[in-house]
């Protein structure tokens, strides 16, 4: 038949040799604390909804409906691409694209990285309610920009970036670019895993470490609440030319305004948010998780797209050098975090000394 033998660590697999547990049991525990997380999550949000008199919204559905359907579908659809992929290069026929469909995507399998994907979503909308409400507190910018000021020896580091590469129309216009395509290159990569990779719990990895560095961040926003520099120093980026970011942080501050002047309003939603910064901790949690996955030349390209990330949010003031270092931390963070959700066993097999059989890493 030609299909290849695919570990999917369903919940029937066969007991491990180390250990004496099977890898389906520990596969169906780490599903169960992803929810555990998620659900602790959610109680924290409305806990906190009720604290400030707000409730959790999803404007017109943007921010949970909308997302979470074009997050199956596009899994779904990579996980077709997947198959017949697999079916081209061990010969197509139609056994074998059947024989590839059954050893990839059982009920089970499907189940688990569907949580897992269903399970970030629920953390998001969670995040930008949390963000929002992030506004009620007093913001610490003096701090952060006084910081930033001594790390660069009383000199701006957004000034001194934009007279390094300057202000140019065709500087900025890239680099808002590279900034804007963050939300696609986050969303390709949430689903991409759990569809490519193999390992059923490996690829549960990136959405459960994204859901810990949205937690993460929501932590790190109500420990330092700040604005960002655009705001906060705006003198220092008059000289930049109009772009789509000009345009964004406009409509945030008048977004915030609105929120504070009428909680109330159904339509109101806060944005700005700026220590950590999550473009930064993102982009460097699927870096890491690339590495993690053994992908070489996508960890490459992922290095250079985080440089430059890096440089355009400090570049157009949306944060702080010190939110970028923040980020840097609160992805590796969110890949140990999320390893240890899905992969429990292993924390125990560091405690015991345990190895999978021949001295390996565990599997999965």
């Amino acid at each position: 038949m030609g299909a290849a033998q695919v570990e999917t660590e369903s919940l029937s697999s066969p007991p491990e040799a180390a250990g004496g547990t099977s890898i389906g049991r520990v596969a169906a525990v780490g599903v169960v604390a992803t929810w555990v997380v998620v659900a602790l999550f959610v109680v924290v949000t409305l806990a906190w909804s009720n604290h400030v008199g707000v409730p959790v919204r999803d404007p017109a559905g943007r921010l949970f409906r909308n997302k979470l359907t074009g997050a199956v579908l596009l899994f779904l659809v990579l996980a077709a691409a997947d198959v017949v992929v697999r079916t081209v290069r061990a010969g197509w026929s139609r056994a074998e694209l059947r024989a590839q469909f059954e050893a990839r995507w059982d009920v089970r399998r499907l189940s688990v990285l569907l949580a897992g994907i269903v399970g970030y979503h629920v953390v998001y909308i969670c995040y930008r309610n949390m963000k929002s409400w992030d506004a009620f507190n007093a913001p610490k910018d003096d701090l952060l920009l006084s910081a930033d000021k001594k790390l660069f020896l009383g000199h701006s580091p957004a000034v001194l970036l934009h007279d390094l590469i300057g202000q140019g129309s065709g500087t900025a216009g890239f680099l808002a670019r590279v900034y804007e395509s963050f939300p696609q290159v986050l969303s390709l990569s949430i689903v991409a895993a759990p569809a490519f990779v193999t390992l059923t719990r490996r690829g549960l990895v990136m959405p459960v470490a994204g859901m810990w560095a949205w937690i993460l961040g929501t932590v790190s926003y109500y420990a330092i609440p700040s604005l960002g520099p655009c705001y906060s120093a705006a003198a220092e980026f008059a000289g930049l030319p109009h772009t789509v970011i000009t345009d964004n942080q406009a409509y945030y501050m008048q977004q915030r305004t609105e929120f504070l002047a009428n909680p109330g309003n159904p339509s109101t939603f806060v944005s700005i948010s700026a220590f950590a910064s999550l473009h930064v901790g993102l982009t460097c949690m699927v870096m890491l998780l690339a590495a993690y996955y053994r992908k070489r030349v996508l960890t490459v390209v992922l290095a250079i797209y985080l440089v430059l990330v890096m440089v355009s949010t400090v570049y157009f003031g949306w944060h702080f050098v010190l939110d970028v270092v923040a980020g840097v931390v609160l992805a590796v963070l969110a890949v140990a975090l999320g390893h240890l959700t899905v992969h429990p066993e292993s924390l125990l097999r560091r405690r015991t000394g345990l190895q999978e059989p021949g001295g390996g890493a565990t599997r999965g």
